[in-house]
């Protein structure tokens, strides 16, 4: 039995988080036991804590924090912890002091780098830096798309990682499964094509273009309308641009939910304007679930969406391309089932989460023996 601490940033649920939920749902826990640590509460916590996890938070927003540090450390040496895995840089930070002075292995699996093209360049390297750091401390690295190991590889020389994609709960995120109808909660009739963007209101999901070609996109044919899940630092931003824009009329807001696969079924087409991404677990969720994807061609966007073939690939910032690629496909409902029915098709043969716990607990395994 294996005795793993499974950290991650935050504990309200994005991507990073679906990814740990379903990970330490498909372990098999007579050989791995499971303790989750999260530097702020939330929603994915409280999953947890109902399936027996035991969790702990300890409160801080630092990438690398002094004042944790013994706290970790205490935690560590209290449950006889054998093993650490750091999901995202943030909380590879702040637990490399920590295993290393009490010479336990870490792992960290990388979901998408901390530094990106649209940084400030002292910023971008400087983070590339920290990156490099937290990789030379640690035994084994887990990128989530051949795109982000490439991508460290040029930049800053990693010589060796594990590639695991992100894998998907395929049960859960079924479409052939029955579903309530959300469409009347939220005003949509059966006639409307409804592109969806649920995922972290934040400056890497692009929140505001979405929102621009969405208004261009209706203006053009007003059966586009538009179901925006999600909370995060942008939400003041965002609310106000719906206000000032009267989009109500054709847009459904929505605070963080839980019932994903049933917002996925009330949506045709889902859209994702990323600035950056490791491997989106948003996206694999609402390709799982039969839709065409509108998104921009970040390295595991990339890696995911063959254009015209399972989605619609757009140049980065480009509101025009993005709505047109709406207007697209609201005009053409034969291709938009196609695109969907190809998504559905790739996420079944390449990204089960089962598969993807039998990969890592290989690694902790190689790691302890």
């Amino acid at each position: 039995m294996i005795r793993v601490l499974e950290v991650i940033r935050q504990g309200q649920i994005g991507g990073g988080e679906s990814h740990l939920l379903d990970l330490i749902r498909f372990l098999n826990k007579s050989i791995v036991t499971p303790i989750c640590l999260s530097f702020t509460d939330g929603e994915m916590i409280r999953q947890l804590q109902g399936k027996g996890i035991k969790c702990y938070v300890i409160p801080t927003d630092k990438p690398f924090d002094f004042k944790v540090q013994r706290e970790i450390k205490q935690l560590i040496q209290t449950e006889h912890i054998q093993l650490v895995h750091a999901h995202g840089s943030r909380a590879a930070s702040n637990v490399v002091w920590p295993a290393r002075s009490l010479h336990l292995p870490l792992i960290y699996t990388v979901h998408g780098w901390s530094f990106h093209d649209d940084q400030p360049s002292i910023i971008r390297k400087l983070r590339a830096l920290s990156e490099r750091c937290i990789c030379h401390y640690c035994q084994e690295i887990i990128c989530v798309s051949q795109s982000n190991a490439d991508t460290g590889k040029k930049v800053f020389g990693l010589k060796q990682c594990h590639v695991i994609e992100n894998g998907i709960n395929l049960e859960r995120f079924n479409p052939s499964r029955s579903f309530q109808d959300l469409r009347t909660e939220m005003r949509f009739t059966q006639d409307d094509f409804v592109i969806g963007f649920i995922a972290r209101c934040t400056k890497q999901k692009n929140p505001i273009d979405f929102l621009n070609a969405l208004e261009i996109a209706h203006q053009k044919n007003p059966k586009i309308k538009g179901l925006f899940v999600g909370e995060g630092d942008m939400d003041v931003e965002v609310n106000a641009f719906i206000a000032s824009h009267k989009m109500n009329d054709y847009l459904y807001r929505s605070p963080f939910r839980t019932d994903v696969p049933e917002l996925l079924h009330a949506v045709n087409a889902y859209c994702l304007p990323s600035l950056w991404e490791g491997l989106s677990i948003a996206l694999l969720e609402a390709m799982a679930m039969g839709k065409a994807i509108i998104a921009t061609p970040t390295d595991g966007t990339s890696e995911l969406i063959r254009h015209e073939e399972n989605g619609v690939i757009v140049p980065f910032n480009d509101v025009q391309s993005l709505a047109q690629a709406m207007i697209q496909l609201a005009d053409t409902p034969e291709s938009c089932m196609q695109y969907g029915t190809a998504a559905r098709s790739l996420v079944e043969t390449r990204f089960n989460a089962q598969r993807v716990a039998e990969k890592v607990a290989s690694i902790y395994f190689s790691r302890i023996n």
